[in-house]
């Protein structure tokens, strides 16, 4: 899908990169192929983890809290961030077993206590046949379970609004709000993230995370004016800042915590709900925003849910949690 013929080579539309791609060669994501002038997606079906997952792990904290997903990933990204934290399958062809749609919602289906299907660990986006095929046919076969992306948000806006009608939540990262970091740190562009983002949330439940990575995204400045847009569009968005560690090609040391609680604080500013990831010992609980009731208790990836619907008990203020 999303491609034009060029003679011996084809150009490629699904991601803002918009490869032009030769014969017999592969895109910046490693798995959209040109075979005699036609694009081939080698990795539709190929599956190289799946396993049941918190809901949280995702995370999403907002959406079906202490529900397990059934969490499925392939292999290829289309960005090139320095601190991939799954490299593995993110940049190179890992092992796969090919998994046809149908059979995958089945393997849902067998799961008990299931919320749906989550594609994550790799970049989904890059795996759109796939993921639209299942998507429509899992919402034809079982509309009351729901279907999750995690996500980079670097795809083209025609592929985002064909594929969103199917998708229930969405956490998207925004890995910086600066160009600059895109460019250099990624090997993207801000401004279709921050596109897919505005798209979404219109259409599905969004989280957005943002990794703080030490000395690069990491300024009270940077997190404030993510925060601050994301404000500006909904301050119900849940904001999960997460803790960088050594990885890939990356060797900064880990993200100091005092910067993060800092961030969290400066971002709180902005949102009602701000949460820190990858660090031991803080507070990741939902409290009202209004009256600073408990309802949602975690410790670490364990979810104990308080409320019965999306109302404080004790205020009646309106939760945007999505049960």
């Amino acid at each position: 899908m999303f491609f034009e013929n060029l003679g011996s080579k084809v150009k490629c539309f699904l991601c803002p990169h918009g490869c032009v791609i030769g014969t017999g060669r592969t895109g910046r994501c490693s798995v959209r192929t040109n075979r005699d002038g036609v694009l081939h997606a080698i990795n539709f079906g190929e599956i190289t983890a799946i396993a049941m997952d918190p809901i949280e792990k995702k995370p999403l904290y907002h959406f079906k809290p202490s529900k397990a997903i059934l969490s499925v990933g392939s292999f290829g990204c289309n960005l090139s961030c320095g601190f991939c934290q799954n490299y593995s399958i993110a940049h190179h062809k890992g092992r796969s077993e090919y998994v046809p749609p149908d059979r995958l919602i089945d393997i849902c289906l067998e799961q008990e206590g299931n919320a749906g299907i989550a594609f994550t660990y790799n970049e989904p986006s890059i795996w759109y046949e796939y993921v639209y095929e299942t998507s429509m046919r899992f919402k034809e076969r079982c509309p009351e379970l729901s279907i999750v992306l995690v996500t980079n948000g670097y795809i083209g806006l025609e592929p985002l609004k064909r594929l969103l009608p199917y998708i229930d939540a969405m956490n998207i990262d925004l890995k910086s709000f600066k160009q600059d970091y895109y460019k250099e740190i990624c090997g993207g562009d801000l401004s279709p993230v921050m596109k897919t983002i505005e798209e979404s949330l219109s259409m599905c439940h969004v989280e957005v995370t943002t990794l703080m990575v030490t000395g690069l995204n990491d300024s009270p400045d940077e997190i404030g004016g993510i925060a601050s847009w994301l404000g500006s569009l909904d301050k119900n968005i849940p904001l999960h800042l997460s803790r960088y560690y050594p990885a890939y090609k990356m060797d900064y040391p880990p993200t100091d915590p005092e910067v993060m609680y800092r961030g969290r604080e400066i971002a709180k500013g902005h949102l009602n709900y701000v949460y820190t990831g990858n660090l031991g010992g803080v507070d990741n609980s939902t409290y009202c925003p209004n009256c600073g009731r408990l309802l949602i208790e975690r410790r670490g990836f364990s979810a104990r849910v308080l409320v019965e619907k999306s109302l404080c008990p004790q205020c009646g203020s309106k939760i945007k949690i999505i049960f």
